[in-house]
This record gives structure tokens, C-alpha cells and sequence, in this order.
């Protein structure tokens, strides 16, 4: 996890050594600990970095990835076997690095409504009151259907809008590209084209 200069200088990035028997040990503690704290880290916004003790590549997504797996094979899996299938198509296309940063801005606007719930409750309720995740679960279950319908209207708008503009890329492509035969393509007018 990476932060800007100035968090850098307020709160120094929290290192983390990887070792080749996969142990993870805390610079700022002086001791191992385990993807769990790792979690904690996370879910308390602090700044951190994992390195390979060795060779000093990150290793951050890869830890960061390897706690998502675990998530997903305990409890309730938050990706379905589609959402996942379709990621994985998404690499590799032109598409790869806008569906990153789709996902993202999508993901940050989700955490910004329910960071409004919560300041909301408590301008109500006071300090008080219940905790966000049990505000947010009211709020779903009342308001789900809507959110729902909602949500997956601008996602299938989304799909459309893509989808489009994949369409209208490749056409271009194509056009820009009329009367040059790339290898591996067939020329232009389908494989029983011949030139003249």
C-alpha cells in the first residue's frame, strides 16, 4: 500500500520483511505476523509495504491478494464465479488497465456512501450509536431492492457503454489499418482474398 509524501512524513510506512520460509516479519514491532495482522493493518488505513527480504521486490498486491483468497474461501464470498471469469477475460484486452481503474473509482464511491451513512447516523444518534456495518446492514435490508435495482441499472449502462466503445475502437482500428496485411491477420477481404 503506498501513501502521498505528506501521510509519509506524519506516519512513516509501517515495512514489512517476507521470508523465504513465507514468514512476514514487522520491522516497526520486531516480530513476525501473520496475514491476519496484515488485515488489521488494512482495516485501520495504515501505510505499509511488503518486501522480499532477499531481493527487495514488493510483494504488497501479493500479499494483499493472498488475504482476498483467504476472505473468499471462508465465510461469504463476495465475488461470484462470473464476476471473477469475467476479470480474468478482462486481461490481456485493451481494456485491462480502464477496468482497473473503473473497479476502483466504483469501489471508492461505494466507501464514500456508506462513510456518509455512518457520519449521518451519528449527527442523529451521537457516538453512540450502532456500527457502521450494522447501519449499513439495516440500511441494505430497507432499502436493498432499490439499491439494488439502482446499482445493477448503471452497471448494465456501464457494460453498454464499454461495449460500444470497444466497437467503436476496433472499427477504427480496422479503418486505419485498410489495405496493410498484418501477420497473423488475414488481408483484407477474408481468407480467399487474393491480391493483385
Amino acid at each position: 500500500m503506498t501513501a502521498n509524501p505528506q501521510e509519509k512524513m506524519e506516519h512513516p510506512i509501517r515495512l514489512i520483511k517476507k521470508y523465504p520460509n513465507r514468514r512476514l516479519y514487522d520491522t516497526k514491532t520486531s516480530s513476525y505476523i501473520t496475514f491476519a495482522d496484515v488485515k488489521q493493518m488494512v482495516l485501520k488505513n495504515e501505510a505499509f509495504q511488503v518486501l522480499d527480504a532477499k531481493t527487495n521486490e514488493d510483494l504488497s498486491r501479493q500479499i494483499l491478494l493472498q488475504i482476498i483468497l483467504d476472505e473468499e474461501a471462508s465465510g461469504m464470498p463476495m465475488f461470484s464465479a462470473d464476476f471473477l471469469s469475467q476479470m480474468i477475460r478482462s486481461y490481456g484486452s485493451a481494456m485491462q488497465g480502464f477496468m482497473g481503474a473503473y473497479l476502483e473509482k466504483n469501489l471508492e464511491g461505494f466507501q464514500q456512501m456508506q462513510k456518509a451513512l455512518q457520519e449521518q447516523s451519528q449527527k442523529l444518534y451521537g457516538n453512540g450509536s450502532r456500527s457502521p456495518n450494522e447501519m449499513w446492514a439495516q440500511f441494505m435490508s430497507q432499502q436493498g431492492p432499490a439499491v439494488q435495482g439502482l446499482m445493477q441499472t448503471y452497471t448494465e449502462q456501464s457494460q453498454k457503454m464499454f461495449s460500444q466503445f470497444q466497437d467503436q475502437m476496433q472499427s477504427q482500428t480496422r479503418n486505419m489499418f485498410t489495405g496493410f496485411t498484418l501477420p497473423g491477420f488475414p488481408p483484407q477481404g477474408g481468407p480467399d482474398h487474393k491480391k493483385p
